[in-house]
């Protein structure tokens, strides 16, 4: 068995080591993007916002706007895969709705903690 000198020598000398190589910086990879992959991933987006674009309320939104269906698939048509990925991914928080089970599950998620508190800490709940 090592002196305890000795083994603290030795510990500290590894972990001067470890620490001079894992400030070298790491080795990075870099590739190109298959332009099918990058067309598919726009077709989506564009499946989603054509979607959205026909639904009811939204074409009388646009309607009071001043803008048909078609006009605005033109403009949407020029803008740029960046804009568009960004565009269809805003989509659902534009439905009206869209998040109310969500909203709902919370507050009863809320409440049944709050009664559990209640009835751990001797409060009575009663519900009539």
């Amino acid at each position: 068995m090592l002196p305890k000198k000795t083994f603290f020598k030795v510990v500290a000398g590894y972990l001067a080591i470890a620490m001079v190589l894992l400030s070298l910086p790491a080795q990075g990879w870099a590739m190109f993007i298959p332009s099918s992959g990058a067309d598919s991933i726009r077709k989506a987006d564009m499946a989603a916002i054509q979607k959205t674009v026909e639904s009811t309320v939204v074409k009388q939104r646009l309607m009071d706007y001043g803008l048909s269906p078609d006009e605005a698939m033109a403009r949407i048509n020029k803008l740029s895969d960046e804009q568009v990925h960004q565009f269809a991914a805003q989509l659902n928080s534009l439905q009206a709705g869209a998040d109310g089970v969500g909203a709902l599950i919370f507050v009863l998620l809320v409440a049944i903690i709050v009664v559990l508190i209640l009835e751990l800490s001797g409060h009575r709940v009663i519900v009539r």
